[in-house]
């Protein structure tokens, strides 16, 4: 994203920051910017009025208030207003914008209601139950198909098994955030939810499950290493025969047994 863009996103989330809201009214605003945000994406001719940095400003929020009066509650209209009237690389910037923010009202009303911790998770354990069914897999990161027929399907799956949040969030995600892919889309969250309580992110890959201790010994390595808090998503893989693979943002660090054999047997084939 665009300088400008950021600083865009900067004055729509000082609007959003500043509201001394509940939950459940961080919740609604969520919904009704991810409202907005698929609306921009079927209007390309109103992202590039509502970007168009030779329309003033004013003209600019009087439009997309017009637009949304009635449609959405005046803290979603505030926060758009705010977007809009900054500068855009691109129209596409503004709707990704409006969608990172939708999401960050919905990670505010799980901070409210101390749901954070549980979102963050429940979006990593829900990636790992879609990756395990290929056939799930296959249905919810088909692109080529109806994203709300792929919505409705994960609503179906996670209502009543998981915070109201996560499953605003999956449900966003079949959509793909900001572009991504439905299983990047999920990932990005997970990491987005960590970030929002000041964590970075390992995802660990180990052979047999570890106990207790040994995923705090490694949390503390970590965040050692990481000079902040780091959490531990856990995949369980038989295949990697024993050892670990720790992966931080681009950093990977590869001790599995599986990869020391793909070496040795690459080291023969070259002799």
């Amino acid at each position: 994203m665009s300088t400008t863009g950021r600083e865009s996103i900067e004055a729509g989330r000082a609007v959003l920051e500043a509201l001394d809201a509940s939950a459940e009214q961080f919740t609604e605003c969520g919904d009704q910017l991810l409202q907005v945000t698929r609306f921009l994406v079927d209007q390309p001719r109103l992202r590039r009025a509502l970007s168009d940095p030779a329309r003033k400003a004013d003209d600019r929020e009087g439009l997309i208030r017009q637009l949304l009066a009635g449609q959405v509650g005046d803290t979603a209209a505030d926060v758009v207003a705010a977007l809009v009237r900054g500068r855009w690389g691109t129209p596409s910037e503004l709707m990704d914008g409006t969608e990172q923010l939708a999401v960050e009202a919905l990670l505010l009303a799980a901070a409210k209601d101390g749901s954070l911790a549980n979102v963050e998770d429940e979006l990593f354990r829900f990636g790992r139950l879609v990756d395990g069914d290929a056939e799930l897999a296959s249905v919810l990161g088909a692109s080529g198909t109806d994203p709300k027929g792929r919505a409705s399907l994960t609503e179906q799956l996670l209502a009543g098994k998981a915070e109201p949040v996560t499953v605003k969030l999956a449900t966003a995600a079949c959509f793909g955030i900001g572009g991504r892919s439905f299983h990047a889309s999920l990932a990005h969250l997970v990491e987005v939810a960590a970030a929002a309580r000041d964590e970075s992110v390992a995802y660990v890959t180990v052979a047999q499950p570890l106990d207790e201790n040994g995923e705090r010994q490694l949390g503390a390595k970590l965040s050692l290493v990481y000079g902040r808090p780091v959490a531990l998503k856990v995949t369980v893989d038989p295949a990697i025969v024993g050892g670990i693979r720790v992966q931080v943002g681009s950093d990977l660090w590869d001790g599995t047994v599986s990869r020391r054999l793909d070496e040795a047997r690459q080291a023969l084939a070259g002799r």
